[in-house]
């Protein structure tokens, strides 16, 4: 058995002001809060983005999920730019694809439908992140 991780690191997009972004932040944070707490953590993208030392050495020394709220991928990309090996990269959309029936109206403040979405995509990160501590290679689903 490959040796265990530490932390894994998961890093929603920024989205703001986009259903989907906050989907992907609100499942990063239920992860990171709540349902893996002891073994995972985040960092604001934005940081990344504009070249914070302290958070570029994170990506490249973690475990990285990302999750991206539209096809541009940004937290994907900017992990990558910063050295990073993205270990997973989840989309929204497929969330969204798999329960197409919770379809999100709000966007500052998730409705339930969007709430509804955030816990699938949460219980899909969970699912992966338990695969990357174990050590084994989760696979990248291209953004």
């Amino acid at each position: 058995m490959a040796a265990r991780r530490d932390r894994v690191l998961i890093i929603p997009c920024s989205g703001i002001g986009k259903a989907f972004g906050t989907i992907g932040r609100e499942a990063a944070y239920m992860v990171t809060d709540d349902l893996r707490k002891d073994c995972t953590d985040t960092i604001c993208l934005s940081l990344l983005v504009m070249g914070d030392e302290e958070a570029r050495k994170r990506v490249r020394d973690k475990a990285v999920i990302t999750v991206d709220g539209c096809p541009t991928a940004c937290a994907r990309k900017n992990v990558e730019t910063a050295g990073g090996t993205v270990g997973a990269a989840l989309r929204v959309v497929d969330t969204y694809r798999q329960h197409h029936e919770f379809k999100p109206v709000a966007i500052a403040e998730l409705d339930e439908a969007g709430q509804e979405l955030a816990r699938f995509l949460a219980d899909e990160i969970t699912a992966v992140a338990d695969k990357m501590m174990e050590g084994d290679h989760a696979g990248t689903s291209e953004a």
